[in-house]
């Protein structure tokens, strides 16, 4: 269990420094930040549905069969996440802010921001309860979603009124509630036996929902031919990582 609290610890801590990304590309311009955003949300799409279809899922179906209460857990992720953006009013955006694109005001989305990033330790934990390979991959598909994640938050607090720093060190901040839902999940396990078979497609179904509910629709906005087959080659790039995760262990 001791490797199990390091391994798990590791990621949510590589994750919470991804927060500090945005400073990074945040001082491009407008038009090239959003072209490069958007690229990077078709590989995170790809490699959260590749995540939850390719590692997630069938961990969960090998330890106890495609159940209906798999299928219920789920859902469940689904609806949960549903519920977040609606009675939260939060929601995974990952362009600049702006008039024609408007975010949140930024108090909330930092709260929205530190729920998100709770749940993301939960799963991170709850993967490598399953096993290290697909801790890894879950990991792989952690950051790669929070990369155009947390450019878009840093910019939503800019827009808000924060100063550089400020703004970069409450994203970093809210980035560490991570831990603190990895630690709960890590404990919660160590009082209940088989979380994972519930917590497995739980994840899946908030993988499924993010990647098909947020970054999907974000990605129809461009209907140009060449610019969409782009996006289409960034997504399958994106799955085609979790393929080759599988030869991880």
């Amino acid at each position: 269990m001791a490797e199990i609290w390091l391994y798990v610890l590791a990621s949510v801590v590589a994750v919470s420094m991804v927060s500090l990304v945005g400073v990074v590309l945040f001082p491009f311009s407008r038009e090239t930040t959003k072209r490069l955003l958007v690229y990077m949300v078709s590989f995170s799409a790809g490699a959260l549905f590749g995540d939850a279809f390719i590692h997630l899922l069938p961990e969960a179906v090998g330890e106890s069969g495609f159940s209906t209460g798999l299928a219920i857990s789920l859902i469940g992720g689904i609806v949960f996440s549903f519920c977040i953006e609606k009675f939260i009013r939060w929601r995974h955006c990952h362009l600049p802010t702006s008039e024609e694109h408007p975010h949140p005001i930024a108090f909330m989305n930092l709260v929205g921001d530190a729920v998100h990033n709770f749940i993301d330790g939960i799963i991170i934990a709850a993967s490598y309860l399953a096993s290290v390979p697909v801790g890894i991959a879950t990991t792989f598909a952690v950051v790669f979603h929070e990369i155009p994640q947390e450019i878009g938050d840093y910019g939503v607090l800019l827009h808000g009124g924060f100063t550089k720093r400020k703004a970069l060190l409450m994203n970093f901040l809210t980035a560490l509630t991570a831990v603190a839902g990895a630690a709960a999940a890590l404990f919660v396990s160590s009082m209940v036996s088989n979380t994972t078979s519930i917590l497995l497609p739980f994840a899946a179904g908030i993988f499924i929902y993010i990647a098909g509910s947020d970054l999907i629709p974000e990605l129809h906005k461009e209907v140009k031919v060449k610019e969409s087959a782009f996006q289409l080659l960034w997504f399958l790039l994106g799955v085609g990582i979790m393929i080759l995760l599988l030869r991880v262990g």
